[in-house]
Parts: C-alpha cells; sequence; structure tokens
C-alpha cells in the first residue's frame, strides 16, 4: 500500500531563537517568501501525501490559521483589483486533508510521534520534522524516493541521511551501517550524538523519515533520556536491535538539509533562498556585493 499520511511535528519551542519566536512557532518564520512550515508542506503534497497530521503545542494556532482557505482575504483581493496576487495562496488549495493534535507535554521528538498513533492507527507513514526545508525553496524529491526504497524492500523503516562534518555528528542521531549499496545503507544501529570519535559514521539523520507502525511500539517501550525526553533514535536502534529492516537514503548535494533551529542556520538559509529568486535574487545579490565592499580596491593607507 502507497504511503499517503504524513506525520508533521511543530510542537517545539524554539527558545535557541528568542526573542523571535515569543509570540510565534520557528516554523512559521518567513524564509524568503513562504514560511519554513509551508515549504515542507509543499514538499509533501508533491511525493504524494493524502492526508497530514501537525503535532501541535501551546502558541502554535498561526500553523492552523495558515493553511486554512481565507474566503476573506481572497474576496478582498478581487475587490481590490488584486488578481494577481491570488496565486500567491495556490498552497491553500493543495490536494491535503489537514488534521491536528496536541502535544501537551514537552517530551521529545518520540513522545511527539507517539502522539499521532491514534491517527496513524495500522498504516504506514511518513514523518518529517517541520523546522527542516530539504532543497532550495523545498524541491526535494527525496521522500518520493524513500517511499520508493519502502516500498520496494518491504522496509520496516527508512530514514534520510546527509554526509555531516566530523566536528558536527554530536548534533545529530548517526547511522551505525551494516552495508552500502549506491545511495542506500542498511542500518545495524543508530546512535544519538555521539562524540566526533566515537560516532559509527558521519551519516546524521535528515528530518524525514518513513515508519511501519510497529515504530510505536518501539516508542511506547522507550525511556525517556537526557532531559525526560523520549528520543526517536532509541526506538529506531531498537527496533534495528531487534532485526528489523531499517534502511537509509543518503541525499544527494542538491538536496541538502536547511534546519531552521539556530540564528546561525536561519540567517544563512533566508540569504540564500532570498539571493536564489527568480525577481529579487539579482537586485540583492547587487547589494550585497556593495554592501561587503566586493570588487573594491584595497587602501593605500
Amino acid at each position: 500500500m502507497s504511503v499517503d499520511i504524513a506525520v508533521v511535528p511543530v510542537a517545539g519551542a524554539g527558545t535557541r531563537m528568542l526573542p523571535l519566536t515569543k509570540s510565534q512557532p520557528k516554523e512559521m518564520l518567513s524564509i524568503a517568501r513562504k514560511t519554513v512550515v509551508q515549504y515542507v508542506v509543499e514538499e509533501l503534497a508533491n511525493s504524494g501525501i493524502k492526508k497530514l497530521l501537525f503535532v501541535t503545542g501551546r502558541g502554535k494556532n498561526a500553523i492552523e490559521n495558515h493553511f486554512d482557505p481565507d474566503v476573506n482575504l481572497v474576496n478582498s483581493l478581487r475587490m481590490a483589483g488584486k488578481e494577481e496576487l491570488l496565486q500567491e495562496l495556490d498552497f491553500e488549495r493543495l490536494p491535503m486533508e489537514y488534521f491536528y493534535t496536541r502535544q501537551h507535554t514537552p517530551l521529545g521528538l518520540g513522545h511527539a510521534v507517539l502522539c499521532s498513533r491514534s491517527f496513524v492507527g495500522d498504516q504506514s507513514f511518513s514523518l518529517a520534522l517541520g523546522d527542516s526545508i530539504l532543497g532550495l525553496h523545498g524541491t526535494s524529491t527525496a521522500m518520493a524516493r524513500m517511499k520508493s526504497v519502502f516500498e520496494e524492500e518491504q522496509a520496516d523503516a527508512v530514514l534520510a541521511f546527509e554526509e555531516v562534518s566530523l566536528e558536527n555528528v554530536h548534533r545529530y542521531g548517526i547511522a551505525a551501517p551494516k552495508k552500502q549499496s549506491g545511495d542506500i545503507i542498511e542500518l545495524e544501529d543508530m546512535v544519538e550524538k555521539p562524540c566526533g570519535e566515537k560516532a559509527p559514521s558521519r551519516f546524521a539523520a535528515s528530518a524525514r523519515y518513513i515508519f511501519k507502525p510497529r515504530i510505536f511500539e518501539y516508542l511506547q517501550n522507550t525511556k525517556p533520556g537526557k532531559g525526560g525526553e523520549i528520543q526517536l533514535t532509541d526506538a529506531i536502534s531498537a527496533l534495528c536491535r531487534d532485526g528489523g529492516k531499517v534502511l537509509g537514503v543518503v541525499l544527494p548535494p542538491v538536496d541538502r538539509r536547511f534546519d531552521i533551529g539556530n540564528f546561525d542556520s536561519y540567517y544563512r538559509t533566508f540569504v540564500e533562498f532570498a539571493l536564489s529568486d527568480p525577481e529579487y535574487g539579482p537586485s540583492l545579490r547587487s547589494f550585497v556585493k556593495e554592501l561587503v565592499g566586493e570588487g573594491e580596491e584595497p587602501s593605500c593607507s
């Protein structure tokens, strides 16, 4: 059966981006012309997802409002003769149903996924982190590739991986590969945020997953770790140790991850997306060159 359900956790508080996230979800921050989570949803729609469950938390109502059709806004634009702006609302008409549930207590990503259990039921599902964009302007086809691998290999789970520097492995869940063939990794285990010298590889989990529903059993039995949180990586590790077929798809450079989790990555992502805007990018690029003094002759003083 084709995977047509996705779960998108958006309950995180975004504390590393205060005060920007004090009154708005980090998933609703703008990256050039769109919000972070809109890129994610459009990517999922393009991969064939028909039903999407947001796992939300306190203060996340803006996400629900964003994807609700706004009839008053449409009528206002038409009355004002601004028909050309209506295409900016095309995302409201994506062929997708939206559902929402709350993670009442912030107990980590694994717990957020567990909150989707009654919605998912006995079906396989995709998982996409709502604060990470894959590919410039969210044009990644990685999820479609993952779905193909998941179905052809009859896997229990398929994860997206990106190769990171040794200095950065401590930031991610890292794959312990059993073997690799092309862009497909068969996992022996997963390790959550290992020290560089102890990392089994440099393949970092990259915000996109597909699971059979048996993952819920492992999440249910996963004990809270650091900070009292239930780690998704720990549940995947247990699935691997029990002989589950867990595969990884290594992302090509064109599908690299833009993680909107701190100001450094947020600034860099915004600048890169804005500079590549077909309408405003060229003039912005000229402005930036002038701003940083590119091409100026060195001073003789």
